[in-house]
């Protein structure tokens, strides 16, 4: 990765990035169709999340957005820099602070669903009208049963 991308963490409470970080799920979601939230229900998760954020000369270019149980509500990877490994990087920091990390992915999201299997995480159950929108999803789950520091460790250092 780049040496002038900074890592960050945002406090739970905290605005910092939030402006940006809907601006970069909104231009994602103009790309790919996906990230479809409302910009009341983000705001609102993030500002209750602990979030892992990659900044580069002060514009986010990544962002985890994390509840306190590991699951992961938004990950989100300026598509510029998604072969730079932004967002192994951003699941390892999760990694760091839990032992299991869940999160949901839309059924059609190709995209994210080969990143999360690439790194270990298994579909658990499909959840057929789960989103707002009435898109389904796959809830997956990385824990310690499938080895996840190990794991995430030799993904960083691939």
């Amino acid at each position: 990765m780049s040496v002038n991308i900074d890592s960050r963490v945002v406090a739970p409470g905290s605005d910092d990035f939030v402006d940006q970080a809907w601006q970069l799920k909104e231009e994602i979601n103009r790309q790919e169709g996906v990230l479809k939230q409302r910009h009341d229900f983000f705001t609102d998760a993030y500002r209750r999340s602990k979030v892992h954020c990659y900044v580069r000369e002060g514009d986010l270019i990544g962002f985890a957005a994390v509840r306190r149980d590991g699951y992961i509500l938004f990950l989100a990877v300026d598509p510029e820099f998604r072969s730079e490994g932004v967002g192994k990087r951003l699941v390892a920091h999760v990694a760091d602070d839990h032992d299991t990390i869940t999160c949901h992915a839309r059924t059609s999201n190709e995209n994210a669903l080969q990143f999360y299997e690439h790194l270990g995480f298994e579909i658990k159950r499909r959840i057929d009208g789960y989103y707002e929108d009435g898109g389904d999803a796959y809830y997956l789950k990385l824990g310690a049963d499938v080895g996840i520091a190990d794991r995430i460790s030799d993904l960083i250092r691939r």
